[in-house]
């Protein structure tokens, strides 16, 4: 079922193995001439822009832009309680590990007199943005919701897209997960127009949209936004970038295994696939020196995709080009192997499981042994479910506290302090031909 790529007698670099890879594409910029019409229409006209898109995307006009209040507290009310409980306890989890991630103020003597003191500022406002296409994923309103409400985010808006099986609201199951969370700004926008409220805010249009605002303005601009969404909404954020800050540009779904001998193929298999069901361009990577492995891999998924919900769209991921089998030499291989690929989930089902994951520098998660597969993660281990993807977890990290705070320094001296500094500081103003800077420490001198 999956392609093979041996490499055990290869000799490449980090660059050649990367390219090497499967790996889906998502080209970001061709979308981005696609949605740079819409951005402006939506900075232009909008309420009526938004709702003139969501006819055109979504297949719905919607009455209401911004939810009832009345409708959210509906939804919980009608929430399957089993479904409540559980992400109850999603939310509480990742509370603790969100909790765990934010940074302490400090403040250093950096000279007698003169300190220096590290704040970490939240943004004020935030926009979450939270998909609705092959699937419905209130745990994504939970993993972006609480690591800005962790980081002391004062407001919080949430847009996803409008449902016509819904009367035009987004999914009821998002309006509980934002009841439970206590979120009352949510829109039913979606797509690359929510991405333009966000950055540009949004005018109300008629006397629906003042008396659901209470005002003219419909959704104020803001800060930052985050969230996934696909190849459109990632060109939208990259259109906006500069504007507000951005999360990431997140492409499909990957996960790379690395195993050995000794790993059991059917939590191998049965991990791979709960990716693949995600969207037909997810990656699934096993990373072995077991040929025997590899070949029960195979087979347990053979089964286990013949047995699943979702198996044409599992099947197309499986067996495209983003999906495969790399056959490494040893384990030291494998572990370069793995930083090259630079995955968004990285399964470790080695020995000595925990000393291996501490090997590898290059991944957005990293899942330590047989029973932390990536399913835990992206409900209830408490870790966050928003990673980066196509390798950039070589250079980025996963959502979290840092994505909504802004380090600041204050900086405080006090008379004699600078004193003390403004000779040698002087000599370097001298050096970089800005005189006035000296001088500016030097008129307190008296």
């Amino acid at each position: 079922m999956l392609s093979r790529i041996d490499l055990r007698s290869s000799r490449l670099g980090p660059r050649e193995l990367a390219q090497a890879l499967p790996r889906a594409a998502l080209d970001v910029s061709a979308a981005q001439a696609a949605v740079a019409p819409l951005i402006e229409d939506v900075r232009s006209r909008g309420a009526a822009a938004l709702r003139d898109a969501a006819e055109r995307f979504d297949g719905v006009r919607p009455v209401h832009l911004r939810v009832p209040a009345q409708a959210i507290a509906q939804a919980l009310s009608d929430l399957d309680p089993a479904v409540r409980e559980a992400l109850e306890l999603s939310i509480a989890h990742n509370r603790a590990g969100h909790a765990a991630q934010v940074p302490t103020e400090r403040t250093t003597e950096v000279v007698p007199g003169g300190v220096i003191t590290q704040r970490w500022i939240p943004v004020r406002r935030v926009g979450l943005y939270v998909p609705g296409g092959l699937a419905v994923y209130p745990s994504s309103v939970v993993m972006n919701a609480v690591a800005a409400q962790v980081a002391g985010v004062e407001q919080i808006a949430v847009a996803s897209p409008p449902q016509a099986e819904f009367g035009g609201l987004p999914h009821p199951t998002i309006l509980a997960a934002c009841a439970l969370l206590g979120l009352t700004e949510v829109y039913a926008v979606g797509g690359a127009q929510a991405i333009a409220m966000f950055a540009y805010g949004a005018d109300a249009q008629n006397d629906i949209d003042r008396a659901d605002t209470g005002g003219e303005v419909l959704c104020p601009g803001v800060d930052v936004i985050t969230g996934p969404g696909n190849v459109y909404v990632a060109a939208a954020k990259r259109a906006v970038m500069g504007t507000v800050g951005i999360d990431a540009e997140a492409g499909p779904t990957e996960i790379a295994v690395l195993a050995d001998a000794g790993a059991n193929p059917e939590y191998v298999a049965a991990d791979l696939l709960s990716q693949a069901e995600h969207d037909p361009n997810a990656g699934s990577v096993l990373i072995t020196d077991s040929p025997e492995l590899a070949e029960a891999v195979d087979a347990a998924l053979e089964r286990r995709l013949s047995a699943t919900r979702h198996r044409d769209r599992a099947g197309t991921a499986l067996n495209g080009p983003q999906s495969g089998i790399i056959l490494v030499r040893d384990l030291e291989q494998g572990v370069r192997v793995a930083d090259a690929y630079a995955a968004e989930h990285l399964e470790i089902h080695t020995a000595d499981a925990a000393e291996v994951a501490r090997r590898v520098r290059n991944a957005g998660a990293i899942f330590v042994g047989p029973f932390s597969p990536v399913p835990l993660g992206d409900y209830l281990a408490g870790s966050n479910h928003v990673l980066p993807t196509g390798g950039t977890a070589r250079f980025a990290a996963g959502l979290s506290v840092m994505a909504f705070l802004k380090p600041v320094q204050l900086i405080e001296y006090d008379a004699g302090a600078l004193e003390a500094m403004t000779p040698p500081l002087e000599v370097l103003a001298t050096c970089e031909d800005l005189p006035a800077h000296g001088e500016a420490a030097r008129a307190r001198m008296g």
